[in-house]
């Protein structure tokens, strides 16, 4: 696993190096699942707020779970919009974030989300990503995610058009 060398002269690691290691001490169970997906929603709140939890992660690959409670309901008792696509971006983020080379930085530009049936029940998110692993100009790539319920139905799908730069560019202002 590569890494990077701070101005303080210590290893540190990239994002992504980050994420994956993390996963590799505590995905493992179910206590460590729910430690990893409490400690990526204090870091990332908004995306905390649904309080999904990741139950697999490889490069390029999730799945999340998402419980049906009051707090992502809409009006019509079904889970609402805005928080189907904070799941479908957290599944298609981490998958992104996992596979992208740790000399890249990355950005969501445009998300595309299709709603297919209303959304009730523990739904599952599959993320994917396939970003290229030799980046040396600003490029676009995506990510997606398939929403579905209990019943193996697809309720939601997502597309997240990420912007990926080398991570010196954008240290320089140029990406």
């Amino acid at each position: 696993m590569a890494s990077q060398i701070t101005q303080s002269g210590t290893t540190a690691l990239a994002p992504e190096q980050r994420l994956i290691a993390m996963w590799s001490r505590y995905g493992g169970s179910s206590l460590g699942r729910k430690i990893f997906s409490y400690v990526l929603g204090r870091t990332a709140p908004y995306t905390g707020s649904i309080k999904a939890e990741v139950l697999s992660l490889t490069p390029g690959s999730v799945q999340v779970t998402l419980k049906d409670r009051r707090s992502v309901r809409n009006h019509l008792n079904s889970i609402h919009a805005i928080a189907l696509a904070n799941l479908g971006e957290l599944a298609s983020g981490l998958a992104m974030i996992s596979a992208i080379p740790a000399d890249t930085k990355a950005i969501v530009v445009n998300l595309d989300i299709e709603y297919l049936k209303k959304a009730r029940g523990r739904l599952i998110a599959e993320g994917s990503a396939a970003p290229p692993k030799n980046i040396t100009e600003s490029i676009n790539s995506i990510a997606s995610a398939e929403i579905k319920d209990e019943n193996g139905d697809t309720v939601s799908r997502i597309k997240v058009h990420w912007r990926l730069s080398p991570r010196q560019m954008v240290e320089k202002g140029e990406g």
